[in-house]
């Protein structure tokens, strides 16, 4: 009886305005009526079901993600008095009609996700006098779940479960509502503004601590590690909460603006420490706490005015909120493998292009170069060393008298841009150019801008929302670049910087309707441009933002302007990982880190310990870039040892040029993902769920970053299920468990996994300098295995009219056979002969090789008798 009474005093309180009052098949969706609106379940393919909660006839009209129309996938609807359910070939969603939870199951009616019932939530807001809704929903995650997602953060985190985020679009930070799931699911949260990801609602009161005449200049903090200096520009603040019950306890710490420093004390110990020129102005972190009262202390800027607030981790829940939102919206993918998931994403969102060959080559960045001699002058030294490079990057300040921000080189000295550009080219170099979203109002082409209202009004940045603008911008650059043989572009700040839509009027309209969509919208306008005025060129981009979906516009993502630590290198690892699980495959850092130490970075052996094995991890990044702040970024400048650390990595680099390559294809044809976190090919091996070091660089390569200074060793975890080859020796391993592996300083650890067929090419300068005609095939026996050689025309879009060809390699471990099958498709100066040199690895004996001539008909090859 009191069970029966506590259940009917229960549910009018999860099930307000939740249940299911109306159940209604339609040609696309099952529609579900409400109290408070509808509720859609709308299948996009036969793996994806999109979720969307309408209120008050509030709509979002624009589609900026999901822009690819599928036929409605088949589907079938069924109901009793308890559910709804609609069904697809392989997913299903059932509702319940009293709760209006809804279960997500696979083809075998296992459930892979479910909401939190009665955790949906639709009230009413506004923003700039415009109706909206916050919009929230919660869903079940179990204890032993790893998520990865939600783009590029600082951190530290690797596993998000019950972290704690504000998805906001900064200087090295970039939010992408996307999430995947190791029990294989992917969600994305339909949203394009402001999103709160497991929001610590709890708020702690601060006070600012005023400063005495007397201790204008300074005031000290002293804690358990020690007594902390504040500048002039700094803040002290405390406070102290109280906790009912001792557990784990996620805090989110927000300063409000981009800060220099995220510093936080609890209970006299420090919690998070981290500084640099720039940060963003949220950082969360998870603590055990007991019951009982808890004292606080912050420093941040003065002009900040921080926020902190806690939450409790025992409930199992992963939550999303988003205070500005036209609906309650999210699609959930399904799939085998997170390859398959994230496809299913990309086909709908938009798969990525081919970038040109010379893309993943080296790139020679610098703040900056100040002339077109230097430029053509640091190419040639690269030349003359025998370092191999593909790209030179112009960051800012170019442009001269012509306006801060204007995409206009300044005559004086870079004259003829024509002809230096051409020479860059003739030293078979290219030529990416820094270009800003802020040009001077006071300009000559700023005062056409402003004149034609193209600025979002009251701020300094373009309005790219408005599609006359992305068509004049790109005209602007086409007739100041584009047209003298600019190859690559790279867009700065465009966040735009420090969430500037904030309280600003879009074409669209709102800025905080389109908080984290420009980036997607400066892309676009280059992306289109650049198609529409040579159809034949690959568009490549390079910038610091990005949205989901921006992937089908050429872009490569790097992490903003981080500082060169030890603890920053470690970071950009864990989040470059996880900004790949949101869809986007190109990433990569500021080798060396933007801020650097000063002069100090030429001589100080531990910046240039730091140096060489960032650098050793950018061989292993999908772009290959160095860049720094008020630095001379080339590597003869760091001394003869880092130089030729340097030299080895790029020959590797380069070497490998024939893999890389085809893995992009992959990418391509496949929606694979190059940077992958274990979870990508290991779901069922707990520990490589948990190893936030370590990745899989296509499908063959385990690479092991080294992270901390002075050692010469490193600690690596081989998933189990698998035999693992040391790159180096050919030393064979078994997989599940963890060894220790040499790491000298010109050496970074890298295994190959049995089965692996890894194709290498000759030592060159560039990425074309080579036909590949003659090819090393290395095979690690353990297993069968499979490699698919691309090759096309480097630099154009014919791959998409089917002008490439594929070559496989199969090798079948049981037989020891190598099987090449016939080549299939054709392009222009495809070589028809080639040689294939086969090395069976094996470390205990002499490397042995044995030449193939392939005309691109069928090959065997019996490479031993027997197994080892």
């Amino acid at each position: 009886m009191k069970t029966t009474l506590l259940l009917t005093l229960f549910l009018p309180i999860i099930a307000f305005g939740q249940s299911i009052k109306k159940v209604s098949t339609e040609e696309d969706r099952l529609e579900l009526g409400m109290d408070k609106g509808t509720l859609n379940i709308i299948p996009l393919t036969k793996n994806s079901l999109r979720i969307k909660w309408l209120k008050d006839g509030l709509k979002q009209d624009e589609e900026l993600i999901l822009i690819n129309d599928f036929p409605v996938p088949s589907f079938q609807v069924t109901e009793n008095d308890s559910v709804a359910i609609l069904k697809t070939e392989k997913i299903s969603a059932t509702v319940n009609k009293q709760t209006g939870q809804l279960v997500f199951r696979n083809h075998k009616g296992e459930i892979f996700l479910k909401e939190i019932a009665g955790s949906r939530r639709l009230e009413d807001n506004t923003v700039q006098g415009e109706p909206c809704i916050i919009a929230e929903q919660s869903f079940y995650s179990p204890d032993d779940e790893v998520l990865h997602g939600l783009g590029q953060f600082q951190d530290g985190h690797f596993n998000l479960k019950d972290v704690s985020r504000k998805l906001i679009q900064v200087n090295s930070q970039i939010a992408i509502p996307f999430l995947y799931s190791s029990k294989g699911y992917g969600i994305l949260w339909h949203q394009y503004g402001l999103t709160e990801f497991n929001p610590a609602d709890h708020q702690i009161s601060l006070e600012k601590q005023k400063v005495t005449a007397s201790e204008e200049k300074k005031v000290e903090v002293t804690t358990t590690s020690g007594t902390q200096t504040l500048s002039q520009q700094e803040a002290l603040y405390t406070g102290s909460f109280e906790l009912k019950e001792a557990g784990e306890y996620s805090f989110m710490l927000d300063l409000g603006g981009m800060e220099n420093r995220h510093y936080l004390v609890i209970d006299d110990t420090l919690r998070v420490d981290q500084s640099n020129l720039w940060l963003p102005p949220a950082t969360s972190v998870q603590l055990s706490l007991k019951a009982g009262k808890h004292d606080v202390q912050i420093i941040c800027k003065s002009s900040n005015t921080p926020k902190l607030s806690w939450k409790l981790l025992n409930n199992n829940t992963t939550t999303f909120r988003s205070p500005h939102a036209k609906a309650l919206d999210y699609v959930v993918f399904h799939g085998d493998n997170a390859d398959a998931v994230i496809g299913e994403y990309r086909n709908l969102s938009g798969n990525a292009p081919m970038l040109p060959l010379w893309a993943y080559g080296f790139w020679q960045c610098r703040e900056r170069y100040s002339s077109s001699e230097e430029l053509v002058n640091t190419v040639k030294e690269f030349r003359k060393r025998k370092l191999p490079i593909d790209v030179i990057v112009q960051d800012w300040q170019y442009w001269g008298d012509n306006g801060w921000g204007v995409p206009q080189l300044d005559s004086t000295r870079y004259p003829n841009p024509e002809k230096f550009i051409k020479e860059i080219h003739d030293l078979n170099a290219h030529f990416t150019i820094s270009i800003w979203s802020n040009p001077d109002k006071n300009s000559n082409i700023g005062k056409r801008y402003v004149q034609d209202n193209l600025f979002i009004p009251d701020t300094k940045w373009l309005d790219y929302f408005n599609p006359e603008t992305r068509q004049r911008y790109w005209q602007t650059l086409n007739k100041n670049l584009f047209k003298h043989g600019v190859d690559g572009w790279w867009m700065d700040a465009t966040e735009p910087e420090n969430d500037a839509l904030v309280g600003t009027g879009t074409f669209l309209g709102p800025g905080e309707f389109y908080r984290l969509t420009y980036p997607l919208f400066v892309s676009k306008s280059v992306y289109e441009g650049q198609r529409k005025t040579n159809p034949e060129k690959r568009v490549t981009i390079l910038t610091r933002s990005a949205f989901a979906g921006q992937q089908r516009y050429g872009t490569i993502n790097w992490s903003g302007d981080i500082g060169g630590t030890w603890d920053s290198y470690k970071k950009q690892i864990v989040s470059g990982l996880n900004f790949s699980m949101t869809g986007m495959p190109f990433w990569t850092t500021d080798i060396g880190g933007f801020f650097r130490p000063g002069n100090a970075q030429y001589t100080d052996e531990n910046y240039r310990e730091l140096l060489t094995r960032w650098f050793q991890w950018g061989a292993f990044n999908t772009i290959f870039r160095i860049h720094g702040y008020q630095s001379e970024t080339e590597p003869w400048k760091f001394g003869g040892e880092v130089e030729n650390n340097m030299r080895k990595m790029l020959n590797l680099r380069y070497r490998l040029m024939p893999y890389i390559y085809s893995e992009a294809w992959q990418i391509t044809s496949n929606s694979s993902t190059m940077m992958r976190p274990l979870l990508m090919d290991f779901p069922e091996d707990e520990e490589a769920l948990h190893t936030p070091y370590q990745y899989m660089f296509g499908k063959s390569f385990l690479v092991i970053p080294v992270t901390e200074a002075g050692v010469s060793t490193q600690e690596v975890y081989l998933p189990e299920g698998n035999q693992w080859y040391d790159f180096y020796t050919g030393k064979k391993y078994k997989g599940g468990q963890t060894i220790v592996a040499e790491a000298p300083v010109d050496q970074i650890p890298v295994f190959v996994k049995a089965g692996s067929i890894i194709p290498f090419g000759e030592a060159v300068q560039y990425s074309a300098q080579s036909n590949n005609e003659t090819l090393e095939i290395n095979i690690y026996p353990g297993a069968d295995g499979k490699f698919v050689l691309y090759e096309d025309e480097r630099d154009n879009y014919n791959y998409k009219d089917g002008a490439y060809s594929t070559i496989e390699f199969e090798w079948d471990d049981a037989e020891r056979i190598l099987r090449i099958k016939d080549r299939k498709g054709e392009f222009s100066e495809m070589l028809v002969h080639r040689i294939f040199n086969i090395t069976l690895v094996d470390e205990n004996r002499p490397k042995h090789t044995k030449s193939i001539q392939y005309k691109g008909k069928k090959v065997e090859m019996q490479l031993s008798k027997n197994k080892e």
